[in-house]
Protein backbone atom coordinates (compact mmCIF):
# COMPACT_ATOMS: atom_id res chain seq x y z
CA UNK A 1 0.00 0.00 0.00
CA UNK A 2 0.84 3.66 -0.60
CA UNK A 3 -0.05 6.60 0.79
CA UNK A 4 -0.43 10.48 -1.42
CA UNK A 5 -1.49 13.71 -0.37
CA UNK A 6 -4.19 15.34 -2.54
CA UNK A 7 -5.46 18.58 -2.43
CA UNK A 8 -2.63 19.75 -0.45
CA UNK A 9 -3.95 18.33 3.49
CA UNK A 10 -5.87 14.74 2.59
CA UNK A 11 -4.07 11.78 2.89
CA UNK A 12 -4.92 9.12 0.86
CA UNK A 13 -4.10 5.28 1.24
CA UNK A 14 -4.02 3.39 -1.74
CA UNK A 15 -2.95 0.30 -3.97
CA UNK A 16 -2.03 -0.29 -6.77
CA UNK A 17 -2.32 -4.09 -8.60
CA UNK A 18 -1.66 -5.84 -12.28
CA UNK A 19 0.12 -4.78 -15.15
CA UNK A 20 1.15 -0.79 -15.47
CA UNK A 21 0.30 -1.30 -19.44
CA UNK A 22 -3.68 -2.43 -18.52
CA UNK A 23 -7.00 -0.66 -18.26
CA UNK A 24 -7.51 1.08 -14.51
CA UNK A 25 -10.11 -0.04 -12.73
CA UNK A 26 -10.83 2.08 -9.23
CA UNK A 27 -12.58 -0.09 -6.83
CA UNK A 28 -14.28 1.74 -4.27
CA UNK A 29 -15.31 0.58 -0.43
CA UNK A 30 -18.63 0.50 1.60
CA UNK A 31 -18.91 2.89 4.41
CA UNK A 32 -17.10 1.28 7.47
CA UNK A 33 -14.85 -1.10 5.19
CA UNK A 34 -11.55 -0.92 3.71
CA UNK A 35 -10.12 -1.43 0.75
CA UNK A 36 -9.23 -4.91 2.05
CA UNK A 37 -13.29 -5.89 0.94
CA UNK A 38 -11.63 -6.17 -2.36
CA UNK A 39 -8.97 -8.44 -1.84
CA UNK A 40 -10.65 -11.08 -4.06
CA UNK A 41 -11.68 -9.08 -6.80
CA UNK A 42 -7.90 -8.34 -6.77
CA UNK A 43 -6.59 -11.73 -7.02
CA UNK A 44 -9.53 -12.68 -10.02
CA UNK A 45 -8.72 -9.23 -11.80
CA UNK A 46 -4.99 -8.21 -12.24
CA UNK A 47 -4.24 -10.20 -14.94
CA UNK A 48 -5.98 -8.45 -16.73
CA UNK A 49 -6.34 -5.26 -15.61
CA UNK A 50 -4.69 -2.35 -13.51
CA UNK A 51 -6.77 -2.68 -10.26
CA UNK A 52 -6.40 0.71 -8.47
CA UNK A 53 -8.01 0.81 -4.80
CA UNK A 54 -8.26 3.08 -2.21
CA UNK A 55 -9.47 3.60 1.42
CA UNK A 56 -12.55 6.56 1.64
CA UNK A 57 -11.55 9.46 3.20
CA UNK A 58 -12.53 8.82 7.24
CA UNK A 59 -11.67 5.47 6.82
CA UNK A 60 -8.84 2.49 6.63
CA UNK A 61 -5.28 4.52 6.20
CA UNK A 62 -6.82 7.72 4.50
CA UNK A 63 -7.23 10.74 6.81
CA UNK A 64 -10.39 12.03 8.40
CA UNK A 65 -10.94 15.67 7.87
CA UNK A 66 -13.31 16.98 10.47
CA UNK A 67 -16.86 18.17 9.62
CA UNK A 68 -19.36 16.02 7.71
CA UNK A 69 -18.50 15.33 4.11
CA UNK A 70 -20.40 15.24 0.47
CA UNK A 71 -20.26 12.55 -2.07
CA UNK A 72 -19.40 15.52 -4.21
CA UNK A 73 -16.21 15.23 -2.16
CA UNK A 74 -15.76 12.04 -2.28
CA UNK A 75 -16.02 12.10 -5.55
CA UNK A 76 -13.61 14.55 -6.59
CA UNK A 77 -11.51 12.74 -4.19
CA UNK A 78 -11.59 9.99 -6.38
CA UNK A 79 -10.84 12.53 -9.68
CA UNK A 80 -7.55 13.75 -7.69
CA UNK A 81 -5.73 10.66 -6.55
CA UNK A 82 -6.45 9.26 -10.10
CA UNK A 83 -4.93 12.41 -11.81
CA UNK A 84 -2.09 12.63 -9.07
CA UNK A 85 -1.33 8.61 -10.32
CA UNK A 86 -1.18 10.24 -14.19
CA UNK A 87 -4.59 8.47 -14.97
CA UNK A 88 -6.69 9.66 -17.62
CA UNK A 89 -9.54 7.55 -17.92
CA UNK A 90 -10.56 4.38 -15.71
CA UNK A 91 -13.68 2.31 -15.30
CA UNK A 92 -15.25 2.46 -11.75
CA UNK A 93 -16.53 -0.48 -9.20
CA UNK A 94 -18.34 0.82 -5.87
CA UNK A 95 -20.26 -1.09 -3.21
CA UNK A 96 -22.78 1.28 -1.80
CA UNK A 97 -21.46 4.18 -0.74
CA UNK A 98 -19.22 3.60 -3.18
CA UNK A 99 -21.70 2.99 -5.45
CA UNK A 100 -23.28 6.38 -4.45
CA UNK A 101 -19.53 8.01 -5.18
CA UNK A 102 -19.75 5.71 -9.00
CA UNK A 103 -23.16 7.32 -9.18
CA UNK A 104 -21.77 10.97 -8.63
CA UNK A 105 -19.05 9.97 -11.01
CA UNK A 106 -21.33 9.03 -13.87
CA UNK A 107 -23.37 12.26 -13.59
CA UNK A 108 -20.87 14.52 -13.18
CA UNK A 109 -17.50 13.21 -14.27
CA UNK A 110 -18.59 10.75 -17.55
CA UNK A 111 -15.55 11.98 -19.44
CA UNK A 112 -13.24 10.43 -17.05
CA UNK A 113 -14.74 6.75 -17.27
CA UNK A 114 -14.65 4.05 -19.22
CA UNK A 115 -17.36 1.93 -18.00
CA UNK A 116 -19.41 2.04 -13.69
CA UNK A 117 -20.58 -0.56 -11.66
CA UNK A 118 -23.06 0.07 -9.08
CA UNK A 119 -23.16 -2.77 -6.55
CA UNK A 120 -25.76 -2.78 -3.95
CA UNK A 121 -26.72 0.56 -3.71
CA UNK A 122 -29.44 3.05 -4.30
CA UNK A 123 -30.23 6.32 -6.30
CA UNK A 124 -31.45 7.86 -2.12
CA UNK A 125 -30.16 5.36 0.74
CA UNK A 126 -32.60 5.52 3.77
CA UNK A 127 -34.15 8.80 5.07
CA UNK A 128 -32.39 11.90 6.71
CA UNK A 129 -34.20 10.44 10.00
CA UNK A 130 -33.00 6.98 9.39
CA UNK A 131 -29.63 8.07 9.56
CA UNK A 132 -29.56 10.69 12.14
CA UNK A 133 -30.81 7.97 14.43
CA UNK A 134 -27.95 6.13 13.51
CA UNK A 135 -25.00 8.95 14.03
CA UNK A 136 -26.71 10.01 16.95
CA UNK A 137 -26.53 6.39 18.46
CA UNK A 138 -22.85 6.09 16.92
CA UNK A 139 -21.91 9.25 18.46
CA UNK A 140 -23.25 8.09 22.00
CA UNK A 141 -22.30 4.49 21.79
CA UNK A 142 -19.38 3.77 19.47
CA UNK A 143 -19.29 1.73 16.48
CA UNK A 144 -19.64 -1.60 18.43
CA UNK A 145 -23.11 -0.94 19.12
CA UNK A 146 -24.03 -1.17 15.55
CA UNK A 147 -21.31 -4.11 14.77
CA UNK A 148 -23.38 -7.54 14.99
CA UNK A 149 -26.45 -6.00 13.61
CA UNK A 150 -24.06 -4.87 10.44
CA UNK A 151 -22.34 -8.16 9.71
CA UNK A 152 -25.99 -9.30 9.57
CA UNK A 153 -26.94 -6.82 6.55
CA UNK A 154 -23.61 -7.71 5.11
CA UNK A 155 -23.59 -11.29 5.01
CA UNK A 156 -26.65 -14.12 4.74
CA UNK A 157 -26.73 -16.85 7.77
CA UNK A 158 -25.35 -19.37 4.92
CA UNK A 159 -22.55 -17.21 3.86
CA UNK A 160 -21.68 -16.59 7.42
CA UNK A 161 -21.39 -19.99 7.88
CA UNK A 162 -19.74 -20.91 5.20
CA UNK A 163 -16.64 -18.72 5.83
CA UNK A 164 -16.99 -17.32 9.83
CA UNK A 165 -12.85 -16.33 9.10
CA UNK A 166 -14.58 -13.97 6.40
CA UNK A 167 -17.27 -12.75 8.67
CA UNK A 168 -14.35 -11.95 11.88
CA UNK A 169 -12.13 -10.26 9.85
CA UNK A 170 -15.10 -7.73 8.16
CA UNK A 171 -16.46 -7.53 11.94
CA UNK A 172 -13.00 -6.00 12.81
CA UNK A 173 -12.15 -3.94 10.30
CA UNK A 174 -15.91 -2.32 11.18
CA UNK A 175 -14.37 -1.81 14.65
CA UNK A 176 -11.28 -0.15 13.91
CA UNK A 177 -13.24 2.29 11.49
CA UNK A 178 -12.34 5.73 12.65
CA UNK A 179 -15.76 7.17 14.20
CA UNK A 180 -15.62 10.67 13.58
CA UNK A 181 -14.84 9.68 9.78
CA UNK A 182 -17.67 6.95 10.02
CA UNK A 183 -20.09 10.00 10.71
CA UNK A 184 -18.37 12.32 8.43
CA UNK A 185 -19.45 9.67 5.71
CA UNK A 186 -23.32 8.73 7.22
CA UNK A 187 -23.66 12.60 6.47
CA UNK A 188 -22.43 11.94 3.15
CA UNK A 189 -24.86 9.43 1.74
CA UNK A 190 -27.74 10.46 3.68
CA UNK A 191 -27.91 13.99 1.64
CA UNK A 192 -26.80 12.33 -1.79
CA UNK A 193 -29.89 11.69 -4.14
CA UNK A 194 -29.28 10.93 -7.42
CA UNK A 195 -33.45 10.45 -8.23
CA UNK A 196 -34.13 12.49 -11.30
CA UNK A 197 -30.54 12.92 -12.47
CA UNK A 198 -29.08 9.65 -13.57
CA UNK A 199 -30.67 9.89 -17.19
CA UNK A 200 -27.40 11.95 -17.99
CA UNK A 201 -25.01 9.03 -17.35
CA UNK A 202 -23.79 7.90 -21.07
CA UNK A 203 -21.35 5.55 -20.18
CA UNK A 204 -22.18 1.36 -19.83
CA UNK A 205 -23.66 0.95 -16.59
CA UNK A 206 -23.49 -2.61 -14.66
CA UNK A 207 -25.78 -2.53 -11.81
CA UNK A 208 -25.19 -5.97 -9.21
CA UNK A 209 -28.09 -6.46 -6.39
CA UNK A 210 -27.99 -8.96 -3.06
CA UNK A 211 -31.47 -10.64 -3.67
CA UNK A 212 -31.35 -10.46 0.60
CA UNK A 213 -29.90 -7.55 0.97
CA UNK A 214 -31.91 -5.19 3.28
CA UNK A 215 -30.05 -2.09 2.86
CA UNK A 216 -30.01 -1.52 -0.96
CA UNK A 217 -32.91 -3.72 -2.24
CA UNK A 218 -33.28 -5.21 -5.57
CA UNK A 219 -36.20 -2.86 -6.18
CA UNK A 220 -33.33 -0.07 -5.47
CA UNK A 221 -31.36 -1.53 -8.59
CA UNK A 222 -34.55 -1.78 -10.81
CA UNK A 223 -34.65 1.64 -10.63
CA UNK A 224 -31.34 2.73 -10.82
CA UNK A 225 -31.61 -0.08 -14.14
CA UNK A 226 -35.01 2.12 -15.43
CA UNK A 227 -33.50 5.33 -15.18
CA UNK A 228 -30.10 4.94 -16.75
CA UNK A 229 -30.30 3.85 -20.34
CA UNK A 230 -28.76 0.81 -21.52
CA UNK A 231 -27.59 -0.21 -17.85
CA UNK A 232 -28.02 -4.26 -17.04
CA UNK A 233 -28.64 -6.29 -14.31
CA UNK A 234 -27.62 -8.62 -12.09
CA UNK A 235 -28.68 -10.16 -9.34
CA UNK A 236 -26.34 -12.25 -6.43
CA UNK A 237 -27.87 -14.75 -3.93
CA UNK A 238 -26.08 -12.39 -1.31
CA UNK A 239 -26.99 -9.92 1.75
CA UNK A 240 -25.22 -6.60 1.36
CA UNK A 241 -21.70 -7.52 0.39
CA UNK A 242 -22.22 -9.03 -2.54
CA UNK A 243 -18.39 -9.24 -3.29
CA UNK A 244 -17.72 -11.62 -0.78
CA UNK A 245 -21.16 -13.29 -0.34
CA UNK A 246 -20.54 -14.68 -3.75
CA UNK A 247 -17.20 -14.13 -4.91
CA UNK A 248 -17.26 -16.08 -7.92
CA UNK A 249 -20.49 -14.55 -9.23
CA UNK A 250 -19.46 -11.06 -8.74
CA UNK A 251 -16.01 -11.23 -10.03
CA UNK A 252 -17.42 -13.52 -13.35
CA UNK A 253 -19.65 -10.48 -13.71
CA UNK A 254 -17.00 -8.22 -13.67
CA UNK A 255 -15.42 -9.89 -16.16
CA UNK A 256 -18.13 -10.36 -18.50
CA UNK A 257 -19.07 -6.59 -18.35
CA UNK A 258 -15.35 -5.09 -18.83
CA UNK A 259 -13.40 -7.56 -20.15
CA UNK A 260 -13.73 -7.93 -24.44
CA UNK A 261 -15.06 -11.71 -25.31
CA UNK A 262 -11.96 -14.40 -25.64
Amino acid sequence: MARITIGGALAMEYQLDGRADAPVLVLSNSLGATMAMWDAQVEALAPYLRVLRYDTRGHGGSSSPAGDYTIEQLGRDVLALTEALHIDRFAFCGLSMGGVIGQWLGVYAAERLTHLVLCNTGAKIGSADSWNTRIDTVRRDGLATLADATMARWFTPAAAAADPLKVASTHAEFLRCDVAGYLSCCAAVRDADFRGHLARINRPVQVIAGLHDPVTTVDDAQAIVSAVPGARLQVLDTAHLSNLGNVAGFNRTLKTFLLPPA
